[in-house]
């Protein structure tokens, strides 16, 4: 029989404090909201998950590069826009918005954070997570541009971070050493 700690940790049999006896017995979406804490909340109009994919298909492939070369407009607040109209009218373009805006992580110290997680990653992205890093990495550069001085830099810094996560992850199997 398992017992829980007063802090709610899973503890060994016959144990009272220490470590976790499993992680495996932690839910799934913990592990997913370590990447992405913001795509684990409710939306606020629904009991749903705030959780969106773009990506479901060639088609939505072509239509998220579309997006970006669009040309995307950034706010004084940090808001994420498409400027074509005809784009931004779409249903997918109201997921893209919902990911940029809501999900993906926005301040130097969120994006290093996140670039720490990734890191240490220890299996293959979720193809939700990769889409929203790399989405992660568009706004990095976006920010890269736009600043100057010490800021440049540090903005540079993450979006390295961030390439070398995405081709770690591209390179999963092959960096695995042999057994």
């Amino acid at each position: 029989m398992r017992t829980y700690h007063s802090n709610r940790r899973l503890l060994e049999p016959g144990r009272t404090s220490g470590k976790f006896a499993s992680t495996s017995a932690l839910p799934r979406m913990c592990t997913q909201a370590m990447l992405f804490p913001a795509a684990q909340r409710f939306k606020r109009s629904s009991a749903a998950f705030l959780n969106p994919v773009l990506q479901n298909s060639l088609e939505d492939v072509v239509l998220l590069y579309e997006f970006l070369l669009a040309e995307l407009d950034i706010d004084k607040h940090q808001r994420i826009s498409i400027k074509d109209e005809e784009l931004a009218s779409l249903r997918k373009a109201a997921e893209f918005d919902t990911i940029c805006n809501e999900i993906i992580p926005k301040s130097i110290t969120e994006i290093r954070r996140l670039s720490s997680r990734l890191s240490s990653y220890p299996r293959v992205l979720k193809k939700e997570d990769f889409e929203r890093t790399v989405l992660t990495m568009v706004y990095t550069a976006y920010r890269a541009a736009q600043s100057q001085g010490h800021q440049k830099d540090a903005w540079a810094e993450s979006f390295v971070s961030l390439y070398k996560a995405l081709k770690h992850d591209l390179m999963f199997p092959y960096n695995k050493e042999p057994s």
